[in-house]
């Protein structure tokens, strides 16, 4: 499809058909599985939930956060239900509120050995989620109050001769988005898109599969798509081949970043055009030509750091581009000794793009592989560092406690708080509606010290940083959400998928 090489910012972008980088599979490592769960029911409980502490903390009261209007993209369902990052800014906030820890009731469904790690919202209420297990991927309706599945619909095979570690294979099975007329549009490992709809009774009807494969090389696999204002349907594989997709006329346009330069994350758009991806090596912003091909608008490159960080899932930064208000942009790097909250100016026309640079978590243990989180003028960050997958949260062992909530205004950003909590690998969510954080933490905690594998659904107040309460979930390695996002949905009950199923938590 494209053209001639684009020079951007010195770098080379590569545009046609002959693909080639490199290798999209990492080598597969020794992994605990979790508890076996028999669908059907509860995740299975043990024995050392009675030694761990089951509440701690007091109820807060609502105290809504002011936070910049976030438009509505007209190609996606209600902001807070389509995506893993809740809206095409990826703030990662919702307007509603979440519990406020009065009297909290927790319930669970188990699935067999998958977990749900994507889900959004239908219109009438229910869970539609993206599954992914041993066997590989589906796409799954939800009832939201029982947890049972409504309806099943697979959409990726996973060989586990010739895949990646299920543990980090983000290939075929990691986002997808819902529009408003209950479609959904994941990726699938045969390098296709796939159009489904979710029926008034729950059904999921295979509408129309898109195949990428003639654009996409034999040894990379699509992460991610996102609707632009326009309702193009733009793609990103790992290997940084980034294309839009004519839906009515199956037409696709094209381009790739330059050699080296991979995707691990998920996007962000904007009502201006610009759809906004960071690689290993770059943030970007890129629009579409009049033909629908893709072209950098401007590119910025950061301290990507030395080394593959214990918590990371590449050598770069591990966060989704997260817009706040009509001007921002912000990452993380992955410098050394310390990562940084990067702020960008992400206008057309911004005469100077890089606004601050804001040293974050500790010296030589800091990282994080979750979007950050916009709330009011703020960006919070997450530390990560120490999460090398499920065995790095058994046997009493943790991550590096640290979440910062860094303010951002025209002179520059600071940090206004930081907190010590331990939040292993949780997507952790705003409540614009009471004011607060939700993290899944593991801490180290409970009558065994060390040796006891609780978690907990966690709440902070994000004016303060202050711990407000945490609720037990359960204790062992069936509990670990590994990367999972916590979602509200739009009644404000949380939900958070496990190794084995998914954890409702709502106020009773």
């Amino acid at each position: 499809m494209l053209r001639l090489p684009l020079l951007v910012a010195g770098a080379v972008m590569v545009a046609g058909n002959a693909l080639a980088g490199p290798s999209a599979s990492a080598e597969p490592e020794l992994t605990l599985p979790p508890i076996p769960a028999v669908p059907g029911l509860p995740i299975p409980s043990l024995p050392t939930d009675l030694l761990a502490p089951k509440f701690t903390g007091a109820p807060a009261p609502e105290q809504p956060i002011a936070h910049p209007a976030i438009p509505q993209n007209p190609w996606l369902a209600p902001d807070g239900n389509n995506s893993m990052h809740n809206d095409a800014y990826a703030s990662d906030a919702y307007r509603v509120s979440g519990p406020l820890g009065q009297h909290l009731k927790v319930s669970s469904a188990s699935y067999g050995i998958r977990e749900c790690a994507t889900i959004a919202f239908d219109s009438h209420g229910r869970i539609v989620g993206l599954c992914g297990g041993l066997e590989g991927f589906g796409m799954m309706v939800i009832d939201p109050v029982t947890l049972k599945p409504i309806s099943e619909l697979r959409t990726s095979a996973r060989n586990l001769l010739t895949s990646a570690n299920p543990f980090t294979d983000i290939c075929g099975g990691t986002y997808f988005f819902l529009d408003g007329d209950d479609i959904v549009y994941p990726t699938t490992a045969k390098k296709t898109v796939l159009k489904i709809a979710v029926g008034a009774d729950g059904t999921l009807v295979k509408q129309h599969e898109w195949s990428l494969a003639a654009y996409v090389a034999a040894d990379d696999c699509l992460i991610a798509t996102m609707p632009d204002w326009s309702g193009r349907l733009w793609f990103f594989t790992q290997q940084g081949t980034i294309g839009t997709l004519d839906r009515d006329s199956g037409e696709v346009r094209f381009t790739r970043l330059p050699a080296g330069e991979e995707v691990t994350n998920s996007v962000a758009t904007d009502e201006t055009g610009g759809m906004y991806v960071v690689s290993t090596h770059a943030l970007y912003r890129l629009d579409a030509a009049a033909d629908g091909t893709p072209e950098v608008t401007w590119r910025e490159a950061y301290d990507r750091g030395t080394r593959l960080k214990p918590g990371n899932l590449s050598q770069g930064s591990g966060t989704t581009p997260t817009l706040l208000g009509d001007r921002w942009v912000a990452i993380n790097d992955n410098a050394d000794p310390q990562t940084n909250v990067l702020v960008y100016d992400r206008r057309k026309g911004a005469s100077q793009r890089l606004h601050c640079t804001q040293p974050v978590l500790a010296n030589n243990a800091g990282t994080t592989d979750n979007s950050l989180v916009a709330a009011g003028s703020s960006f919070i960050v997450e530390n990560n560092y120490g999460y090398g997958g499920p065995t790095s949260t058994i046997l009493g062992k943790t991550s590096t406690p640290g979440l910062a909530r860094v303010m951002v205004d025209g002179d520059g950003c600071h940090v206004a708080w930081t907190s010590n909590e331990i939040a292993p690998s949780s997507v952790a969510k705003a409540s614009l509606g009471n004011g607060l954080l939700y993290a899944y933490t593991k801490p180290r905690t409970g009558l065994l010290g060390n040796s006891l594998d609780a978690w907990y659904f966690t709440a902070i107040d994000i004016r303060t940083g202050k711990t407000v309460w945490s609720r037990l979930t359960g204790t062992g390695i069936q509990w670990n959400n590994h990367y999972a996002a916590i979602y509200l949905g739009p009644d404000g009950t949380a939900y958070i998928a496990t190794l084995a199923g998914l954890v409702r938590i709502q106020d009773s």
